[in-house]
């Protein structure tokens, strides 16, 4: 059998993964940082020190039984930008570095990100599909980006951005108007249950320059419709709505700029139905499986397996 080990250790998930390519089985062992009731977040000190308590527990878990790993990659940065960096992931990096100079396997380095769009394409069975350019949204906590896929023959693929939020990240609106409405953080799951709940419809006016988004005026409107009595569940509709109308704008631009190309959805706030049913219907987009969309090491592990030994 050949196992190929993935650990991604980022802001919020102690994460690792085992591909068992013999039966295409993708073994998960991950743990949600702990975030204390009310509060918005972690500082970077407190998420490492979650990680390296976490990691032996997890891979003791994952490969307790002294399994046969071929590779092992892990997450070193956020995204595959100069100067992109956090802390956090240093956890994950010696810990793959020390299980591959003890076993003498090769070691690799990938982009959280990278990690995230390896997943979804995994989790629906599309891997192939970084062999041909698409446009890949990676929405979560830390990003809301929407990115050209190249493939690349020294790096497996190529990631160009394409548009941005340039203040709030949509996972970031999300936590902090779930904790408004009294949801603790991370707030997605609870906000969507509570946002299915009301009927009512709403015109939504996007703010966009260019492709790029702002979403910091998103938070404000939540507050002042929570402060002038709104239902919960009204707020939490909108703040959805929101969201999803202006992925939408921004898909509109960059297919209009660059042509028409698959579009992939991924990162945790992607695991959103009402944002998955909308996009899925207009546009045809993949998503990752609800397993796959929230912070993995899944796409990692994916990743070492092509570097290895290819598709």
């Amino acid at each position: 059998m050949a196992y190929y080990l993935g650990i991604d250790t980022s802001n919020y998930t102690t994460s690792t993964a085992l591909f068992d390519t013999d039966s295409y089985n993708m073994i998960q062992r991950k743990e949600l940082l702990k975030v204390k009731d009310g509060q918005k977040g972690l500082r970077q000190s407190e998420a490492l020190f979650q990680h390296v308590k976490a990691l032996p527990i997890l891979m003791e878990e994952l490969c307790g039984s002294g399994v046969d790993i071929k590779a092992v990659g892990y997450s070193s940065k956020p995204r595959d930008a100069e100067g992109s960096y956090m802390p956090c992931f240093l956890a994950g990096e010696e810990a793959a570095r020390c299980i591959a100079a003890v076993k003498g396997i090769p070691c690799y380095s990938f982009s959280h990100q990278a990690g995230h769009i390896a997943a979804a394409l995994f989790s629906i069975n599309k891997l192939q599909m970084i062999e041909e350019p698409f446009i890949a949204f990676h929405v979560s906590g830390g990003t809301t980006d929407v990115v050209l896929v190249k493939p690349d023959k020294d790096n497996l693929f190529k990631i160009e951005p394409l548009a941005s939020s340039l203040d709030l990240k949509a996972g970031q609106v999300i936590d902090r108007v779930g904790l408004m409405l009294g949801i603790n953080f991370p707030a997605g799951p609870e906000l969507e249950k509570l946002a299915l709940k009301s009927n009512r419809k709403f015109k939504v006016h996007p703010c966009l320059k260019g492709s790029d988004c702002c979403l910091s005026g998103l938070e404000n409107i939540c507050a002042d419709m929570i402060k002038s009595g709104e239902p919960k569940c009204d707020v939490a509709r909108f703040c959805l709505e929101y969201i999803k109308v202006t992925l939408d704008k921004m898909a509109q631009s960059v297919l209009d700029k660059i042509g028409r190309l698959p579009l992939l959805f991924a990162g945790g706030v992607m695991s959103n139905t009402i944002i998955k049913e909308f996009m899925t219907e207009k546009y045809g987009a993949y998503f990752a499986k609800p397993g796959f969309s929230s912070d993995n090491a899944a796409g990692i592990a994916a990743l070492t397996k092509i570097k290895t030994e290819g598709l």
